[in-house]
C-alpha cells in the first residue's frame, strides 16, 4: 500500500505540473500574458457576472406578432381558394389572431381545404399527421376562422426556442465572454454579460428582428405625404433608411428573402472606400435572385430591412452568381453588426426588453475581496488545526491542500469554466472536504497503533479502512453536485462545477498525494511507532 512504482510517481507529479501550468496565468494580468511565448497558455478563469460586473437583460418574445404574422400568411392563400371558387372576399378582414368573411353557406369540401391550407403553411410548426390547426366557424354565413389553442402553443414555443438559438448566435458573435443564455417561462429569455462595456450595442443588435427581403420599387406612383393612403393594391409605403422622412413604394412580393443567406461579411467598396456587406445566397436563393434580376434589368431593387429600405439600386445586369452587395452610408461597426444580423439569421419575432440591470465592476471587486479573505481565514484555519492536532502529518495534509486549490484553479482555466460568488463558496467547502478524507484516515491509522500494530501496517491499514467511507461520502456529494449542475442554472451552476472539480482533486490530493508523502517519511526516515504516536 506504501509502495509507489515509478510510473505512479511520475504520474502523480505530471497531474500536479500540469494543473500548474494552466493555473499560472491566473496570477498575471493580461498584457504580462500577451508578453508570453505562445506556448504557454493565457487562458485565465472566467468570472461570472457577480464577480466582474455586466449586464442583465430580461427579454420577452412578442407572440402576438407571431400569430399575427401567421394570420396574415393564411390570409393570402386564403383569398387564392375563394377565388378559385367563385366566393367573394371584398369583405374578407384579417384580425390580429382570426380572419372572418361573409359567404354563404360553405359546403364540406370547402372547409376541409380551408382546414389543408393550415396543414401545408405550418406542418413544420406542429407535426401532427394530417390535422388540421384551424377552426372554421359557420354562423349562418359567418364564417370565423381561427388558429387552435394547442397550433398557439406550439407556434410559440417554436418561435421562442428558435429566437433563444438566434440570440445565441448574436452573442456569440461579437466575442462576449462567457454569456450566460438562457430561457425562462412560455416566452422569456434571460441574458447574462460578463465584463460587457457597451451594453446599448447588444440592445441595438437584439432589438433588431434582422429580417432583409428584396422587393421591387412600385414605379407606377410615388409617395403622396398629402394623401398616404394613395397606395396601389399589392404595393405598400417603407421608410428610407437613407434619406430621412422619404417613404418607397414597394409591392408587397417578396422576390427573394434572407433566409436564403448563407454568409454575409463586412468589407469595404473597392472603388469608393465605403463600408459594404457582401451577402452570399444559397442554390435556390441564388437561382430566384438571378431570375429576378435577370427579368427586371433597368428596375430598381429595394433591399428591405425590419421594414426599411437600406438601399433600392437599379439592376444594370443579370446578377448570376448567387452574391452581391449591400451599402447604405453606414459606418464600419455598423457594417460589421448588419453582417452578424444576416448571418445569425431573422427572429421570428420582436424581443421586447422587460429588464435591464447592471452589476459596477466595483461590486464585483467588492465581491472578490470577500472571497479572497473568506479562504484565506479557512485556508489558514484549516492548517493550524491539522498541524494542532496531527503535528507532523498533519503538515502533509496541508500542503496536500495547497496542491489541491492549485489543481481546481488550473483545471477551471482549463475548461474555461465560469467563477461566480456561490463558485468562490464552492472552493471554500472544498477546503474543507479536503482535509475531511485525512482526518479519517489519521484517526484510523491511530486506532492502529492504539491496537498495536507497527507503522507500515497502521498506515497501509487506515488507509484501507478510510477509502471506502471517502469514497461514499464523495460520491454521494458528486451526484447531489451532477444534479445541481443540470437542474440549476446561473450562480448555482457555478457553484455545482467548483464543487465537482474540488470533490475529484480533494480524493487524488487527500488520498493519493498523502500517502505518497507518508511513503517518502515511512521509508527514508524509518519513524518507530512510538515516533508516529508523537505525529498524532
Amino acid at each position: 500500500m506504501l509502495y509507489f512504482s515509478k510510473t505512479k510517481v511520475l504520474l502523480i507529479f505530471l497531474a500536479i505540473f500540469f494543473a500548474s501550468f494552466f493555473a499560472v496565468p491566473n496570477i498575471f494580468n493580461q498584457n504580462q500574458l500577451n508578453s508570453f511565448p505562445s506556448f504557454v497558455p493565457s487562458q485565465k478563469v472566467n468570472l461570472g457576472l457577480d464577480l466582474q460586473g455586466g449586464s442583465h437583460l430580461l427579454l420577452e418574445v412578442d407572440t402576438k406578432e407571431i400569430i399575427k404574422e401567421r394570420t396574415e400568411t393564411l390570409s393570402f392563400d386564403l383569398r387564392k381558394l375563394l377565388k378559385k371558387n367563385d366566393i367573394s372576399t371584398a369583405n374578407l378582414r384579417v384580425l390580429d389572431d382570426s380572419i372572418s368573411f361573409s359567404a354563404a353557406q360553405l359546403s364540406e369540401s370547402i372547409i376541409r381545404e380551408i382546414e389543408d391550407l393550415s396543414i401545408s403553411n405550418t406542418q413544420n410548426i406542429l407535426q401532427a399527421g394530417n390535422k388540421s390547426n384551424l377552426v372554421v366557424e359557420d354562423n349562418n354565413g359567418s364564417i370565423n376562422i381561427n388558429f387552435t389553442n394547442e397550433f398557439i402553443k406550439q407556434a410559440v414555443s417554436s418561435a421562442v426556442s428558435q429566437s433563444l438559438e438566434i440570440v445565441r448566435r448574436r452573442i456569440d458573435e461579437l466575442g462576449t465572454n462567457e454569456p450566460s443564455i438562457q430561457r425562462q417561462g412560455a416566452s422569456r429569455i434571460i441574458i447574462q454579460l460578463p465584463g460587457l462595456d457597451d451594453p446599448e450595442r447588444i440592445k441595438s443588435l437584439l432589438g433588431q428582428t434582422a429580417k432583409l427581403t428584396f422587393q421591387l420599387v412600385d414605379q407606377t406612383t410615388s409617395y403622396d405625404p398629402n394623401n398616404p393612403k394613395k397606395i396601389p393594391i399589392g404595393s405598400e409605403a417603407l421608410e428610407s433608411d437613407e434619406i430621412e422622412g422619404y417613404k418607397y413604394i414597394i409591392k408587397k412580393r417578396i422576390m427573394v428573402g434572407g433566409e436564403s443567406l448563407v454568409d454575409a461579411q463586412p468589407g469595404f467598396d473597392q472603388q469608393t472606400n465605403e463600408p459594404i456587406v457582401s451577402f452570399r445566397f444559397d442554390r435556390i436563393g441564388a437561382k430566384k435572385f438571378g431570375k429576378a434580376t435577370q427579368d427586371n434589368v433597368g428596375k430598381p431593387f429595394a433591399i428591405v430591412l425590419d421594414d426599411k429600405v437600406i438601399s433600392a439600386p437599379v439592376i444594370r445586369e443579370p446578377i448570376l452568381g448567387g452574391s452581391g452587395q449591400i451599402s447604405g452610408g453606414f459606418d464600419a461597426e455598423e457594417a460589421n453588426d448588419l453582417a452578424i444580423l444576416l448571418r445569425a439569421g431573422a427572429l421570428p419575432a420582436p424581443l421586447i426588453i422587460l429588464e435591464e440591470r447592471s452589476v459596477g465592476p466595483d461590486l464585483g471587486a467588492d465581491s472578490i475581496a470577500a472571497g479572497k479573505y473568506a479562504a484565506i481565514i479557512g485556508f489558514v484555519a484549516v492548517i493550524i488545526f491539522m498541524i494542532v492536532i496531527y503535528r507532523f502529518f498533519g503538515l502533509f495534509a496541508d500542503i496536500a491542500l495547497i496542491i489541491n486549490l492549485i489543481m481546481v484553479l488550473g483545471i477551471l482555466s482549463l475548461l474555461q469554466a465560469t467563477l461566480t460568488l456561490p463558485g468562490i463558496a464552492g472552493i471554500i467547502l472544498t477546503i474543507g472536504m479536503a482535509v475531511d478524507a485525512n482526518v479519517l484516515i489519521f484517526e484510523r491509522v491511530k486506532e492502529e497503533i492504539r491496537n498495536g500494530s507497527s507503522m507500515i501496517n497502521s498506515v497501509e491499514n487506515g488507509y484501507k479502512r478510510a477509502l471506502s467511507t471517502i469514497l461514499d461520502a464523495n460520491i454521494t456529494t458528486l451526484i447531489a453536485a451532477l444534479i445541481l449542475f443540470f437542474m440549476a442554472s446561473g450562480p448555482v451552476r457555478g457553484f455545482s462545477i467548483t464543487l465537482a472539480i474540488g470533490i475529484f482533486t480533494s480524493v487524488f490530493t487527500a488520498f493519493t498525494f498523502t500517502r505518497f508523502l507518508i511513503s517518502l517519511y515511512a521509508r527514508r526516515l524509518k519513524p518507530s511507532n512510538v515516533g508516529l504516536s508523537s505525529e498524532f
